[in-house]
């Protein structure tokens, strides 16, 4: 059985950097190394396919950064998600593999088996509930014999979220039962945009929605207790139950967030409830689309969104145009950087429950609380910088990360580590707006 050890060559391998996102993380990686106090002491290389390709990466982040060295000093590892060895070869290399490679649905599964047979942990920004979900259904127990950590969604889908809830229950006095989570992106004139590589991981995992249900059949998870009243919503609100007066003040309409971080919030819930005995909270997530010009757009392009995901035509003109089907905003040349200097995202939580001494099975809740969490622009700045940090926590804390290995959450992963106190200081930055 392969340890995982410091001895090995590089801390961090960045697997796919020469992918969109991949260089964003290039350069993140490149600016935590030379935090340290000799700019050394972070060992760290980038893989994938083109050797050519991932040289040039290098050679932008040189320029971008003023850091020469990374041209001549930085290893370059060919490996391809189809050629097991190399994969193999790569994992052996290092303590921690960030994989950039999507949609995770086609080319996630090898490199987590990579990295559980060489003992590398596994670290990725996944969006995917279906890949998510799957791993730990069928990784898990290897993962945790060989003593390997995978990590899923560790960027915008779904840090703030997951961390998000866990920061709530933290500064909330009592016992916290219910909390929504409203996710607002502002952009400058000309708006915002994501890469294909996000589209595309959507177009297929809705396609593919009936699988994740006898997933979650077999992994067989009882019903989490409901502590308190239990929250009811609806398919769609513009009022949530405890948000509603703050989105009237915004004169905005919101729809549920069909992401990963319910999936992703409940699984944490879900680990902390069964390791640890702690009360669960329950969850829902929405997002703002604006007015009512952008909801009649958005039911348009829903409908015809939703038919064509079930055609493999549909799809196929989906992921071809993407920046058609989806009023501009995913294109396969991805943000310019004019676009991601001029975006941010605010996630505000809103969250009740029964105060200290009060009884939870008596009543209604009678405190309330509302956090936030504020950062750059989510896809390729919050997200980057997330992952690089939990990547940093990871090979720091390793001993305050429960058991000795396996399949989890970010909040289940990272809890009793300082990842939340990192992110604060690199564009992830959690609040307290009101408590009553």
């Amino acid at each position: 059985m392969a340890a995982v050890t410091s001895s090995r060559p590089h801390h961090i391998i960045i697997f796919g950097a020469s992918g969109f996102t991949g260089q964003f993380v290039v350069e993140e990686v490149a600016r935590c190394a030379a935090e340290s106090p000799d700019g050394s002491s972070l060992k760290w290389a980038v893989a994938g396919r083109s050797r050519e390709r991932l040289g040039e990466v290098l050679s932008r982040a040189a320029e971008r950064l003023s850091m020469p060295e990374l041209r001549t000093h930085i290893e370059i590892i060919v490996a391809d998600v189809s050629v097991e060895e190399s994969l193999a070869i790569m994992c052996q290399q290092g303590v921690v593999i960030l994989n950039c490679v999507g949609p995770y649905r086609f080319y996630g599964e090898p490199v987590v088996k990579a990295c559980i047979e060489n003992g590398a942990h596994y670290i990725d920004i996944c969006g995917e509930p279906q890949f998510l979900e799957r791993m730990q259904l069928e990784h898990h127990a290897k993962a945790l014999d060989r003593g390997v950590y995978v990590i899923g969604s560790c960027g915008f889908d779904s840090v703030p979220a997951d961390l998000g809830v866990l920061y709530t229950q933290k500064q909330f006095k009592g016992t916290l039962t219910a909390v929504e989570s409203f996710l607002s992106i502002s952009s400058g004139p000309e708006g915002s945009a994501g890469h294909d590589a996000t589209w595309r991981s959507a177009v297929y995992g809705f396609a593919d929605s009936g699988s994740l249900r006898q997933l979650r059949k077999k992994l067989g998870h009882k019903p989490l207790p409901v502590v308190g009243a239990k929250v009811k919503r609806g398919e769609a609100t513009t009022e949530p139950l405890l948000s509603g007066a703050w989105q009237r003040s915004m004169e905005q309409y919101s729809i549920p967030f069909m992401g990963s971080d319910p999936s992703v919030v409940k699984r944490t819930q879900r680990f902390l409830y069964e390791e640890e005995h702690r009360s669960p909270v329950q969850y829902s997530a929405y997002v703002g689309i604006g007015g009512l010009f952008s909801v009649v757009k958005l039911f348009c392009g829903g409908l015809l969104f939703w038919f064509m995901v079930k055609f493999s035509l549909g799809r196929k003109l989906l992921t071809t145009f993407p920046s058609l089907f989806s009023f501009g905003l995913f294109t396969k040349s991805g943000p310019t950087m004019k676009q991601i200097e001029d975006t941010c995202f605010s996630l505000t939580l809103f969250g009740e429950g029964y105060s200290e001494g009060s009884d939870p099975t008596q009543g209604r809740p009678n405190a309330k609380i509302c956090t936030q969490v504020i950062g750059a622009e989510p896809g390729y700045v919050a997200t980057v910088s997330a992952l690089v940090q939990a990547a940093v926590t990871l090979l720091n804390e390793l001993h305050s990360l429960p058991r000795r290995g396996g399949v989890y959450t970010p909040g289940a992963a990272f809890h009793k580590t300082s990842l939340l106190d990192r992110l604060h200081k690199h564009s992830i930055k959690f609040s307290v707006r009101s408590y009553q």
